[in-house]
């Protein structure tokens, strides 16, 4: 991957500075798309869940001993019931405590996160001369994904201010700027090639990111 790229992604440590949560407990589309990030989501959701369990069931098997003096079929019954319950607990704990902007911003960094793939996928076709496109377009895509990671950490922070403290965001007016302007001008002003898909596809995740922000307010 070019460097100009590589600076380009929002790493995870950067993402849980921004949003306040760790982006991998977050179940949204790409990790349900995904069949290997769903099976490791749900992993370390039903271990979570597991430990938390045992501490619950040895408690309510301690005072069911302590009252009835034996309780091997209600210690069957809790290794049963107590997992699932918290489980489902948990998850939707999760759903409803993470803020549905919130998801749909960090649904928009992993398309983000695609285009820059995209974006590197070509550099390489290119490099084995199976691409033949403007060095001008790809420059103008690098320029337009430097525009849009500009908004998505600004959302992702007036966000997270948003939720802890509106005082606080209005502090911040800088955080209600955006470059849609200039991310529509870099799309209208490229000829048909292969970035131009992707300079679309920017766009249309800067409308969506510009559409939370507006309906933060």
């Amino acid at each position: 991957m070019q460097p100009d790229l590589i600076g380009l992604e929002i790493s995870k440590g950067e993402l849980r500075r921004l949003s306040g949560v760790s982006p991998d407990t977050v179940l949204r589309p790409v990790i349900i798309a995904d069949r290997e990030q769903r099976l490791k989501f749900w992993k370390r959701e039903i271990l979570k869940s597991l430990e938390l369990a045992l501490i619950i069931i040895a408690w309510i098997y301690g005072l069911i001993i302590l009252l009835t003096g034996s309780a091997i079929t209600w210690g069957i019954i809790l290794l049963i019931v107590v997992p699932i319950a918290v489980l489902l607990g948990r998850s939707l704990w999760r759903w409803f405590k993470t803020p549905k902007t919130l998801r749909k911003l960090l649904d928009a960094v992993d398309q983000y996160h695609s285009l820059i793939v995209a974006v590197d996928v070509n550099d390489q076709l290119a490099v084995s001369g199976e691409l033949d496109d403007s060095l001008n377009d790809r420059d103008k895509v690098i320029t337009a994904l430097q525009l849009l990671r500009e908004d998505l950490v600004r959302a992702l922070t007036s966000d997270r201010l948003l939720r802890d403290n509106k005082t606080l965001l209005a502090d911040n007016q800088d955080l209600s700027v955006n470059n849609l302007t200039n991310i529509q001008a870099l799309q209208a002003n490229t000829e048909a090639s292969e970035y131009t898909l992707i300079l679309n596809q920017a766009l249309q995740i800067a409308l969506d990111v510009q559409a939370q922000r507006t309906g933060d307010r």
